[in-house]
Formats: C-alpha cells, sequence, structure tokens
C-alpha cells in the first residue's frame, strides 16, 4: 500500500509502528501520518490505534469506542468523538492518503453499528441507543450516549432510552436486561 502525506512520503507506516498497531491475526487497512501530533494513526480491520513514531502506542480501541468523525477538507483535520465522552481527538493529515484513511474509518465505524436508534425528546433531551459489534470477536453490545445537555434525572427521557435500549436488544438478539 502506498501512503503518501505532505512532506512525508513512504509505502507503509515503520515496521515498529506496523507491529504495535496491528493486533496478532489482524489486518493493516490504512494509515496515516498525523501532523499536529507527529505520531500515526492506524486503522486495523478490528482497530484504530495512534503510535509514536518509534512504536509506542499512544492509544488503541475498538471500532466500537469511535462515537464518530467529522473531516474538515479545509484544515485537512479529522475530528473523532469517543463513546466514552471527553474532548474530541484531532488528527491532521495532507495528501492523497488522507482519503484512503478516511475511508477506511468511516467503513470500520459504520461495520461496528449493528441497529440504532435516536431518542428525541427536543433540545437538550436527546440520546442515542446502538447495538455495536466488537469487530474482533463479532459480540454485540449495547450503548446509550446521551446527548451534550442531557440531564441524568430527566425520567421521561430515561424511560424513552429504556425502550429503544430493550427494542434494539431484541431485535438483534441479545437477551433482556436482567436476564
Amino acid at each position: 500500500m502506498i501512503v503518501a502525506w505532505g512532506r512525508k512520503s513512504q509505502e507503509d507506516p515503520p515496521a515498529a509502528v506496523a507491529r504495535a498497531a496491528v493486533p496478532a491475526r489482524d489486518k493493516l487497512v490504512a494509515a496515516a501520518w498525523d501532523e499536529l501530533g507527529l505520531q500515526w494513526v492506524v486503522a486495523s480491520r478490528t482497530r484504530v490505534a495512534v503510535v509514536a513514531q518509534d512504536g509506542e502506542v499512544r492509544r488503541s480501541a475498538a471500532w466500537l469506542e469511535v462515537d464518530g468523525g467529522t473531516w474538515d477538507p479545509d484544515s485537512d483535520t479529522l475530528r473523532v468523538t469517543w463513546v466514552e465522552g471527553g474532548d474530541p481527538t484531532r488528527w491532521t493529515f495532507t495528501g492523497a492518503g488522507a482519503h484512503a484513511f478516511t475511508d477506511a474509518f468511516r467503513d470500520r465505524v459504520e461495520a461496528s453499528v449493528v441497529l440504532m436508534r435516536e431518542v428525541d425528546l427536543g433540545p437538550g433531551r436527546t440520546t442515542r441507543v446502538a447495538i455495536r459489534k466488537d469487530l474482533a470477536t463479532r459480540d454485540l453490545v449495547d450503548q446509550v450516549v446521551p446527548g451534550q445537555r442531557v440531564q441524568p434525572g430527566d425520567e421521561e427521557l430515561n424511560e424513552q432510552v429504556a425502550v429503544a435500549r430493550a427494542t434494539l436488544r431484541d431485535q438483534s438478539g441479545l437477551p433482556p436486561l436482567g436476564a
């Protein structure tokens, strides 16, 4: 695979980076040099990893841990949000390889989504419920991702989320909660 970004041009990430980023029995899908963090961002079939040039893994996550991403073509920046919440991560790529990585990123995130439903009761009252697949084990898990301004004590929203969660679990073949 040819990988070329900005001032960097090489066929693949360094061997130490690929070994550190790609688990055994997995496959490298795409890699990109992050100009902002001076690090490699590597997409394998089952994980996304951020690895320093010397092979030190700075972050490694299953695709189901990625909430989503937004590509800004003006700044060549991919803004990534995580299911766990917290501040978004930003990676800045340049060159033709950026498109291969962002395509792989989108494909892998979408591959991990089995079912999704958004519970929307108005501004500040939105929560996404999803059944996601761990691409390494094929296990299904349910996820509840509250919107930014959701209040934990919103009983009506919590009830609707519980119904959506139970419905999606049933549709995906997962056992009912508490079973």
